[in-house]
């Protein structure tokens, strides 16, 4: 009964890694900036392009409105329904917390009824525009990673526009116009993201999808569509994340055109509902938002796989030996080439890119794993703070072990067997492939009794089994033995 039941759950088992192999591995989460891998010279680090997961950035960001006093409740006012100028039952009062609506009702959670919003004033000083700017910043660069999504509580506006910052909103550039009539309000042709193709992904469009209609209690939402973008290179369903990885690597402005220090949304003319402006109910015309969606991740280069929200500030958690709110450049004392950022490629692992310590040498290139540079014996290995070299070794240049002749390993962690070919033998060739991690972490509290058997194979079977007995309960010696009595 059991064979049956193995070979169903190995079936299945293969079934899974068949169809997943084309979607977790091609999106490359990239959350691992680190690990420690088996080598000829031992354990050693593998390192790797890494990038914190995508959340939701509307956590971390400082709203602002311009003008400062467009949100509505001081005075207090009366609002009618813009589909019954009759019905003038909407309240709204800032020094009453159940009928104010300030901005940060446009950030808070949803699902509640009744439901939370912000609000404009009316336009009460028409003809003159009813014009509003929302800026978000997180003084902090990110990347886009879904659809910005904005929900309106009244209806769509008829004119608006979102724009982005790269500099911390000392400039502005379009990302894309919105309007019921695109040829009257910008002197454009209206189009949809689905008119874009490869070669005009960065044209700024104007789009009616938006704006029309006037059942605008179902039709609430404005998009700026992030992954169809995505995947005019990453296909429908972004299976094949490589290629659009590939494009981010190497074509900068792709790479700038998903990243943001701050939005703005710009409201140029509220839901009218009608071709006329009826100035006798004016109180009818405002803008009110509830909710707004930004998802996104710190841009770190793809040297940190988290950032912290700490005073207000997110500041990306550096590996790689990099520094700086985007780990933008080298630390000190690591500044034996210029800094680079990471890279994607290749997948599903990328290239770290790591900065060196001073004065290690010529640096050849990196390796695909990223493990330092492509010289394996330039690449770092002790820095007297987390990595010390054990046995009375001395960390040279905080690059590598000088180590006691009587020791050897990247540490100085093991005992040298002279003249016992089997120890060298014992160590992974030139060009091998590393064991699997799982073996490696069951074979991990039994490593020194192997190590000792290949060593010395003369000594009795007794003795062999006492060493294993004493050594199964103190497995982290596998990783960093301080004492070996061996080899004497």
């Amino acid at each position: 009964m059991r064979l049956p039941v193995l070979l169903t759950l190995q079936a299945v088992w293969a079934g899974l890694c068949h169809a997943m192999q084309n979607y977790p591995a091609a999106w490359g989460h990239y959350d691992v900036c680190k690990s420690q891998v088996y080598t000829e010279e031992g354990l050693t680090w593998d390192y790797m392009a890494c990038q914190p997961e995508a959340a939701d950035m509307t956590k971390y960001l400082k709203v602002t409105l311009d003008p400062p006093n467009i949100t509505c409740g001081d005075p207090p006012e009366t609002y009618c329904a813009l589909e019954n100028p009759y019905m003038c039952n909407n309240e709204c009062d800032a020094s009453t917390e159940e009928l104010a609506h300030p901005p940060e009702l446009m950030f808070d959670f949803e699902g509640r009824n009744p439901t939370t919003f912000w609000q404009s004033s009316s336009w009460k000083k028409y003809p003159k525009p009813l014009l509003v700017n929302i800026t978000l910043s997180w003084n902090k660069t990110i990347e886009l990673t879904d659809d910005i999504v904005i929900t309106f509580e009244s209806g769509r506006p008829e004119q608006m526009v979102l724009e982005k910052s790269l500099d911390y909103g000392r400039t502005w550039q379009p990302y894309q116009f919105y309007a019921t009539d695109c040829l009257d309000a910008f002197i454009m042709e209206p189009k949809t993201v689905q008119d874009l193709t490869q070669q005009t992904l960065l044209d700024i469009i104007c789009t009616e999808d938006y704006s029309r209609g006037y059942v605008w209690k179902y039709d609430k939402t404005v998009r700026f569509e992030i992954k169809d973008r995505f995947a005019l290179f990453a296909g429908p369903r972004l299976h094949n994340m490589a290629s659009l990885y590939g494009q981010l690597d190497t074509t900068k402005n792709l790479r700038d055109f998903f990243t943001i220090t701050d939005l703005r949304i710009k409201l140029l003319r509220p839901a009218t509902g009608a071709t006329m402006v009826d100035e006798n109910n004016l109180s009818r015309y405002f803008y009110a938002i509830s909710d707004i969606k930004v998802h996104g991740r710190c841009k770190c280069n793809l040297h940190a796989n988290s950032c912290v929200f700490d005073k207000e500030k997110l500041t990306c958690e550096c590996e790689h030996n990099t520094t700086g709110p985007d780990c933008g450049k080298c630390k000190k004392n690591y500044q034996g080439r210029a800094w680079s950022a990471g890279s994607y490629l290749p997948i599903p692992k990328g290239t770290a890119n790591i900065c060196i310590p001073n004065n290690v040498g010529p640096v050849i290139r990196l390796n695909v794993s990223s493990l330092g540079v492509a010289n394996r014996n330039q690449a770092q290995v002790c820095n007297n703070e987390l990595m010390r070299c054990q046995n009375g070794g001395v960390c040279h240049n905080n690059v590598r072990c000088q180590c006691p002749a009587a020791f050897t390993g990247l540490l100085c962690e093991k005992r040298r067997c002279e003249g016992e070919a089997g120890a060298a033998g014992a160590r992974l060739r030139p060009g091998r492939t590393p064991p699997a991690p799982g073996p490696l972490l069951l074979l991990l509290p039994l490593a020194p009794a192997l190590l000792r058997e290949a060593c010395w194979p003369r000594r009795s079977e007794a003795e062999r089994q006492r060493n294993i007995s004493k050594k199964k309960s103190t497995s982290i010696q596998a990783i960093h033995p301080t004492q070996d009595t061996g080899c004497q």
